[in-house]
């Protein structure tokens, strides 16, 4: 993909929306185009990866591997973002991730947007804050997840 096309992908995907034009072109040198395949493991619960994306097309499901289940937590599409784990190095990822449908996505280093953050702290503000918005969507996904399968209309509906 040439730069002129990563940056016209990046500059339609929702995270950038409020962000500065050198900040987008910040973005656009550090992302590789990626695809993933139907049912293809992105990266398993506890895997110490540092990939961050910006899904572009395509579904991938966000889940927790049960002992006897997997249980999906969100399902994320285009304009969605995945691996905001990337940011805190060494802990490794929440979810498990696997591409439901094929799926184009943008791909960055965390290492390197960390990097980028400390570099440029107006950048760095503008990406952490909306970092925060992501993690406070999974963090609302999982909760509404938990209620749905604990409460008492839940359980009846089932029995």
């Amino acid at each position: 993909m040439s730069a002129a096309t990563l940056l016209a992908v990046l500059k339609q995907h929702p995270f950038v929306e409020a962000f500065r034009p050198e900040h987008i072109e910040r973005l656009r040198a550090m992302a590789r185009e990626v695809s993933f395949v139907p049912d293809q493991l992105i990266f398993r619960e506890g895997d110490d990866t540092h990939d961050f994306y910006l899904i572009a097309s395509g579904r991938i499901a966000l889940e927790m591997q049960e002992p006897d289940h997997v249980l999906r937590v969100q399902t994320l599409g285009a304009g969605d973002e995945l691996g905001w784990s990337s940011m805190l190095m060494g802990r490794g990822k929440y979810f498990q991730a696997r591409a439901l449908e094929a799926t184009d996505a943008l791909v960055f280093d965390g290492v390197a947007l960390l990097e980028a953050c400390r570099a440029d702290t107006d950048f760095g503000f503008a990406f952490m804050y909306r970092m925060l918005g992501v993690v406070s969507e999974r963090l609302q996904a999982t909760r509404l997840q938990l209620h749905d399968m604990h409460s008492p209309k839940a359980r009846r509906a089932g029995t």
